[in-house]
């Protein structure tokens, strides 16, 4: 949530800068605490959670819950403490849920933030409901939530107070009470925030509302909101359900950039039970465009973060509602695996982020940063997908399929993104049969050390399809691959392919510095090389046998003198099958 007040800084065990963020540093995490054995049908605890769970407090709350990342409302990021967040706005969104198709679509907490309570405390130190804004307390609206099949959260902070100004109680001392009294009310999720904690050590705060949680019996979602300030991911999992890696995030590109890039490397840390939380959304506030974001919740799916509506819904467009409610995003981040997405590439604002699905499918997103159009593009292999005859691509926004070689690429707007779920697919064709050049033919991996792979020209500067004619000791190929050491293109032969041949060399454009060798390899033999070449040898034939393998691949190394002017041709480079 909001800066910790003036003069109140954050206790800081574990220290870590964060840097690439803009807005304000806030911190707010969602607990939940495992028990000893996980039920039948639960995702076991990775090596590193049940190593971090063998050493921490033996009292946990009980497992089971945010097995998926949770979803929901969240009202702060468009009232703040403004008058219009009341009983009758928590209501209304529960409603919007159901006749929307919200709840349908997974969405299921009806969450309230700050500024709920009165100042003050009663006389037997217990927290008051805001008479004006909640007249029949926090038990009925909470009822309410519930008599629509959803649930209910709440706010504090882990110190004496909020984070508002008006200072409202926090539960530094008061957290058996406070448990208890939430669980009373029907409480099904707690937020709990990080100012005024008196720079009392975090994991101990965090820790003690965790057991206060566990003993009140009921089932609360845990969510730790210390804004990433003691790099909660490396302690949090045996202490909560998710927790906040960043500050707050703001209704504009800036923000919503700084936080992702901050989040991404994360990765190894979350999964089922345990969530980085890249904090709320800001879809349908106003401050970006329909194009942002939809990026916004693509990222925020890709990286199985909590999905929780930061917009007031009862003013929402078509547009906003089209983008929350799409269900094959959704899917993505609600994924039963429970893998957060990984960085593939991220150069010149071309990002590729691939993450494993639970059926063996990888979802992709192509998401461009910068303020310009740009294609992307990856392949099957760099993505994490086997080789496959062929590849079933569905863009996730335009609901259509296509099919693949393996290439994977779009024409992606400025700050926007494409998403993609790409399947193997077992009925692809077999390789041509007879001689086919390679140029010709679909690979299901390129990596290239400099620009992209080019189809019968050489690699050129470095943007895609800029290269000249595939020149090697002045003799000019019409056919062939031109590449930049060090990379490989890899075919999916599916031993169906006798052989392969080339000529090999470095072309002319390098300018007479360049080095390197080139590798055929059957699967995971290597079948012929080269040794170093120079640009003061004429193309040189290199052929293989490669009978009975699934996979071709052709690799390029770096001569030994560094990789500058190590542009590679596979002239005349073909297949028999």
């Amino acid at each position: 949530m909001r800066n910790p007040p003036s003069g109140r800084r954050v206790a800081r065990p574990y220290t870590r800068v964060l840097t690439g963020i803009t807005g304000a540093v806030a911190v707010c995490a969602v607990l939940t605490v495992p028990t000893a054995a996980a039920p039948p049908g639960t995702q076991p605890q990775s090596e590193t959670t049940a190593a971090t769970a063998a050493a921490g407090p033996e009292v946990r709350l009980p497992d089971g819950l945010a097995q998926t990342p949770p979803m929901g409302f969240n009202n702060w990021n468009s009232t703040h403490c403004r008058a219009e967040f009341d009983h009758e706005m928590v209501k209304g969104i529960a409603d919007i849920f159901v006749e929307k198709g919200l709840k349908d679509a997974g969405y299921e907490y009806v969450n309230i933030d700050d500024c709920w309570a009165l100042p003050e405390r009663d006389a037997n130190g217990k927290l008051v409901p805001d008479p004006v804004r909640f007249p029949d307390g926090i038990k009925a609206v909470a009822d309410y939530v519930h008599s629509k099949g959803l649930k209910f959260g709440i706010y504090t902070s882990a110190g004496t107070k909020t984070c508002n100004q008006a200072g409202f109680p926090g539960s530094l001392g008061h957290e058996e009470s406070d448990a208890q009294q939430f669980a009373d009310w029907g409480v099904d999720y707690l937020k709990y925030d990080n100012c005024n904690n008196q720079g009392v050590d975090a994991v101990e705060r965090y820790t003690k509302m965790r057991d206060a949680l566990k003993a009140t019996g009921r089932p609360i979602v845990y969510s730790i909101c210390e804004w990433g300030e003691n790099d909660p991911w490396e302690w949090a999992a045996d202490v909560g359900h998710l927790w906040r890696t960043t500050g707050d995030i703001s209704d504009n590109w800036s923000s919503v950039l700084g936080i992702m890039k901050q989040n991404l490397p994360l990765a190894e840390h979350a999964g089922p039970g345990h969530w980085n939380d890249p904090d709320m959304l800001e879809v349908g506030n106003g401050g970006m465009t329909d194009t942002e974001y939809r990026t916004h919740f693509s990222m925020w799916s890709i990286m199985a973060a909590p999905l929780l509506i930061g917009s007031d819904l009862r003013g929402a467009d078509e547009a906003t509602f089209e983008i929350l409610g799409n269900e094959e995003v959704i899917a993505v981040d609600q994924d039963p695996l429970g893998k957060q997405g990984t960085v593939v590439s991220s150069e010149d604002g071309r990002w590729v982020v691939s993450k494993e699905m639970a059926d063996g499918s990888r979802t992709v997103a192509l998401f461009n940063e910068s303020g310009s159009p740009q294609e992307i593009s990856t392949t099957a292999g760099e993505v994490g997908l086997p080789a496959a005859g062929g590849y079933r691509l569905r863009d996730l926004w335009q609901h259509q399929d296509r099919d693949s070689g393996g290439e994977i690429t779009a024409a992606v707007p400025a700050h926007g993104t494409v998403l993609y779920r790409v399947w193997p697919d077992a009925d692809a064709g077999s390789p041509p049969a007879g001689t086919t050049f390679a140029s010709d033919w679909e690979w299901y991996l390129a990596r290239n050390g400099w620009g992209p792979a080019e189809r019968d020209t050489s690699v050129g500067e470095r943007p895609a399809g800029d290269g000249a004619p595939l020149t090697v000791g002045g003799e000019t190929y019409a056919k062939g691959l031109g590449v930049h050491a060090p990379g490989e293109i890899g075919y999916y032969t599916a031993e169906e392919c006798e052989t392969f041949a080339a000529d090999v060399g470095l072309d002319d454009e390098s300018g007479g510095d360049g080095s390197v060798a080139f590798e055929v390899w059957a699967d995971d033999a290597k079948v012929a090389e080269s040794g170093v070449l120079t640009n003061d040898r004429p193309a040189q034939p290199l052929s293989a046998d490669v009978g009975g393998a699934q996979t071709v691949r052709l690799v390029v190394t770096d001569g030994g003198d560094g990789i500058d002017h190590d542009h590679a041709d596979w002239a005349d480079a073909r297949f028999t099958c």
